[in-house]
């Protein structure tokens, strides 16, 4: 098993974090978000891939005969994707209004989010 994709996998969650810790923007919070969120699906696929695997189609072979990939991992990616981007979208929805109302995307300038 190689170490490399979830090395990666980390390296993308924490610079996401990093962007998100030091935002002053909320555009840029959400886009940092997004990042955070892309660090799963590097983790998935890597716990899905297998050397030589191929896709699990049995048609044309029979089962057992060679190497193939995880079905459930690739499923739970798309499924990992498709939620990422209706939570950006909403997220950024959110954004679009809070700029209408308040006139800034500044989370320092929000007097209303002060508790």
């Amino acid at each position: 098993m190689h170490v490399l994709p979830y090395l990666v996998a980390a390296w993308v969650f924490l610079a996401g974090c990093y962007g998100l810790a030091t935002s002053r923007n909320l555009i840029h919070a959400v886009g940092c978000l997004a990042v955070c969120q892309s660090a799963t699906y590097i983790l998935l696929l890597a716990v899905g891939y297998r050397d030589g695997g191929t896709a699990p189609v049995f048609s044309d072979i029979r089962p057992g005969s060679r190497p193939v990939v995880d079905p459930v991992v690739q499923a739970l990616t798309l499924t990992d994707i498709v939620v990422g981007a209706t939570v950006t979208a909403l997220l950024l929805a959110l954004t679009v209004q809070i700029a209408k109302r308040h006139g800034t995307v500044d989370p320092d300038e929000l007097r209303e989010l002060r508790g």
